[in-house]
């Protein structure tokens, strides 16, 4: 049956597999696929091509699986998405049951990834959906892995995490030797976070729209110490901590990760940490805060997360159809006194790590030691890395790798004016920077002043 504009009724489209596209669930998203619109783009074609693509061809990543991962994969399965893989490092803990609706306490223990997908094709396989799950880290995988999707959707609940997909997103795209974009290496990601009554989605096209590092200025730094710091020259509680988290656990249990809800295992923590507070002779260091620095603890709200996976389903459904004009390119939310939302463009950042290859000049006095330099690299806001190893020429500078770290520390002392004397360093030359933050390579050119 044909409407009176000439497109197909949902009621007569076969998605290919034998059920029919006029269901229940998917009743909504029918109004949208097969009926023309002003607010559409002009790529839209309504019809059952268009419902098609979506169902069969589509093939959405979706990063995380906790609070907003679990709103995402039931609001894509219920948008009509049915190949979607979901990836995720974390296993369940029983502290995530008030807000991530698809654990049950059975389940404590066992990978979120695994435990969400088999919740979602349960419910929602007789439709043909299916979740594959993948448990692991993304920097686990490379750019084979995330050309196979059609668009990526981030649920994190990290600023690292978030930077090192979009690196890569950016580095997967290609030229010609002419220097023009193959439009097929562009992989569109979807963005959400929340932060209690806080949240935001947005869009980020590789070389279209501003990335994820251009408004790295807008987040509040993470506590992230620098391993010489808390290794060398502790100088607060937080450092001591780290220290026994990082350091003296890995040299105690090498093969057992600290469990944050052990007691025996924060007690142990907060035990050799005091030790080495009494040691550099640091106050402050209590069991509680141990508890904070191991947990990083994030408050979340369930319906702050359904808010924002709500409005990232959306946009994946426009994106993936041309149904609609697509977010341009931030959207946030505040639900403190009310719901209030607001929709703005992130305009590209001059100078940004990542959407540019411009060489940055970093100024630093010839007085201060290595260590000293690596630290402020480690605060700077433009660059907030975590633990950078640094090139300079066919000469490493530093490395921080447990490995070749010990080679050396030595320099850790010496003035950057000594280093520069002894050759380790050239003036005004460019200098390589790598961090586990990155998935490329961070260039700077190193001059003296105050």
């Amino acid at each position: 049956m044909e409407t009176e504009n000439g497109t197909r009724s949902p009621a007569d489209v076969d998605m290919g597999d034998g059920s029919s596209w006029n269901r229940q669930e998917w009743k909504d998203v029918s109004n949208v696929l097969f009926r023309g619109s002003p607010f559409a783009d002009s790529d839209f074609n309504p019809g059952q091509d268009t419902a098609e693509f979506m169902a069969t061809q589509a093939k959405l990543l979706v990063i995380g699986a906790g609070g907003l991962g679990c709103e995402i994969l039931k609001g894509l399965a219920l948008s009509g998405f049915r190949n979607i893989t979901v990836i995720d490092m974390d296993h369940i803990d029983v502290t995530n049951l008030n807000r991530q609706f698809l654990f049950r306490a059975k389940d404590v223990g066992q990978p979120k990834s695994v435990v969400a997908a088999n919740f979602i094709n349960e419910r929602f396989g007789h439709l043909g959906v299916r979740v594959t799950p993948m448990v692991g880290k993304i920097q686990d995988h490379g750019e084979d892995f995330y050309s196979q999707f059609t668009l990526i959707i981030a649920g994190l609940d990290n600023i690292n995490a978030r930077r090192w997909i979009n690196s890569m997103l950016h580095s997967m795209v290609q030229r010609d030797e002419e220097g023009n974009i193959d439009p097929s290496t562009i992989k569109a990601m979807l963005d959400g976070g929340t932060e209690g009554f806080k949240g935001q989605s947005r869009v980020i096209v590789p070389t279209v729209t501003s990335c994820f590092e251009c408004s790295l200025d807008s987040f509040p730094p993470q506590v992230n110490f620098p391993m010489c710091t808390i290794a060398e020259t502790p100088r607060l509680p937080e450092h001591c901590i780290e220290y026994a988290l990082v350091v003296l656990w890995e040299k105690e249990f090498k093969d057992k990760k600290p469990d944050s809800d052990s007691p025996e295992d924060m007690q142990w923590i907060y035990q050799r940490a005091a030790e080495r507070a009494d040691q550099f002779k640091i106050p402050g260091v209590t069991y509680s805060l141990t508890l904070g620095v191991v947990k990083r603890i994030i408050p979340a709200v369930a319906s702050t997360n359904a808010f924002i996976a709500a409005s990232l389903c959306s946009e994946a459904v426009k994106m993936c159809t041309y149904s609609g004009p697509a977010l341009n390119s931030y959207m946030m939310y505040m639900g403190h006194n009310g719901v209030y939302t607001h929709t703005f463009e992130y305009e590209k950042k001059e100078g940004c790590l990542v959407c540019t290859s411009e060489t940055c000049v970093v100024q630093r006095s010839s007085d201060i030691t290595l260590e000293e330099f690596i630290q402020s690299l480690v605060e700077d806001e433009r660059f907030r890395l975590q633990r950078p190893s640094i090139a300079c020429g066919n000469s490493v500078v530093f490395h921080q790798s447990k490995h070749l770290r010990q080679q050396h520390e030595h320099k850790l002392a010496k003035t950057l004016q000594e280093l520069v004397e002894e050759g380790v360093i050239v003036l005004n030359s460019e200098m390589v920077i790598t961090d586990p933050t990155l998935t490329s390579q961070l260039k700077i050119k190193l001059a003296f002043g105050n």
